[in-house]
């Protein structure tokens, strides 16, 4: 009988193990197929943050955010890739649906097309893009407003994420040769005559005999200029308009008042290393010669070297003020703004900062340059003076 129980107990005890161990392996099975099918979402982001669209984009946008839907919760954080993340179709930007990306037929003869590098932030986009289409679509009622951004891997991540299509610089000008346009506008929103700018201005001109006539307003800061010191009335509007909107949004009735309390506006652009950079340095000049000692630029891309944060932040500490405001000098508030620059990363500007500890508090102000209204009105502006070079 004792030798019975024995064996029972250890055939008990050998089917536990077994258990044991294949619980064991199931496990380790599951976590694999989850980081493989992780892989796969991945591998489908990558394939669409692309610059380029193809006859397929349309199919993988749909089959990668198809892919993403079927993940788990457990699996969406596992998706890593060389340009992809959870945040790809997992961050809320806000509702898409309230955005009108001016893809429609129908134009007339007539045609501002609004430019703009793009942004995925939803809600920056109905803000920052969006307020300035509408202020030159009512500034100019006997003409047809249209869109189209330049940055396909925008696009591309609209598209799949949301089902929002938005035309690129050639879908655009094919749509405006489609529906008959015979005066056509270009406004871009960019900041200056970088990059962005000579990409959309060659895409134009390979479209030019299609139309009666083809006109490129100024961008936001209009002519470059020589040198760091060349200045003109956009950078004036633009520096007047962006430090009063910094210092209401931070409390202060003056700029002068946020001085006194020892506060300074940091603005954050984008940088360069095209020869546009100037323009960066040009309005550090610019709030050189309106007196406002308490606002300082500085660029992402550390160009000009004097804009990279290390040397904002010895330029602000020098001077001796002890509470900072971060704020975007981009048109749009979208990855730059939220990540870059108010990120909770070490290399953040605000992380930055703060590692610094050479002030009292840092806060950082997401808006973009294109809710601003005197931002609008002076690319309303630069669409009236491109309207009088219409043939």
């Amino acid at each position: 009988m004792m030798k019975k129980n024995v064996q029972t107990l250890a055939a008990v005890i050998a089917g536990i193990a077994s258990l044991a161990i294949m619980t064991g392996c199931s496990k380790k099975e599951v976590a694999v197929d989850n980081q493989a099918e992780a892989d796969k979402v991945a591998a489908l982001i990558d394939a669409i943050y692309v610059q380029e669209r193809t006859d397929k984009t349309d199919e993988q946008c749909l089959e990668a955010k198809k892919a993403w839907d079927a993940l788990t919760d457990e699996q969406k954080e596992l998706v890593s890739g060389e340009s992809s993340d959870p945040d790809y179709f997992g961050r809320d930007t806000g509702d898409a649906s309230l955005d009108n990306p001016l893809n429609q037929d129908n134009i007339g003869e007539n045609e501002i097309l609004v430019v703009s590098f793009g942004t995925s932030f939803n809600n920056s986009r109905i803000e920052d893009i969006s307020n300035v289409e509408k202020a030159i679509q009512k500034a100019n009622p006997d003409w047809t407003v249209r869109r189209a951004f330049t940055a396909q891997i925008i696009i591309n991540h609209i598209q799949a994420r949301d089902n929002e299509k938005i035309d690129n610089m050639t879908q655009a000008l094919e749509r405006a040769v489609a529906n008959g346009v015979k005066n056509l506008i270009i406004q871009p929103t960019h900041l200056m005559h970088g990059a962005e700018y000579d990409e959309l201005k060659n895409a134009v001109e390979q479209f030019e005999d299609k139309f009666d006539s083809a006109v490129i307003a100024e961008p936001l800061l209009g002519q470059v200029g020589k040198n760091a010191s060349a200045i003109n009335a956009d950078k004036k509007i633009v520096a007047q308009a962006i430090t009063a909107q910094a210092v209401k949004n931070a409390g202060f009735t003056t700029r002068e008042e946020a001085e006194e309390n020892k506060t300074a506006f940091v603005f954050m652009g984008h940088g360069t290393s095209h020869t546009a950079k100037v323009s960066y340095s040009q309005m550090k000049a610019q709030m050189a010669e309106l007196g406002y000692d308490n606002v300082f630029i500085g660029t992402v891309e550390g160009e000009p070297e004097e804009t990279a944060c290390e040397n904002v932040i010895e330029d602000v500490k020098n001077s001796g003020y002890k509470k900072v405001i971060l704020r975007p000098l981009m048109v749009v508030a979208g990855d730059h703004a939220n990540n870059d620059m108010a990120g909770d990363d070490d290399d953040s500007w605000k992380s930055m900062f703060t590692a610094s500890k050479a002030f009292d508090s840092i806060e950082c102000q997401i808006e973009g340059l294109g809710r601003i209204e005197a931002i609008q009105q002076l690319y309303v502006a630069h669409t009236e003076e491109a309207k009088k070079k219409v043939n």
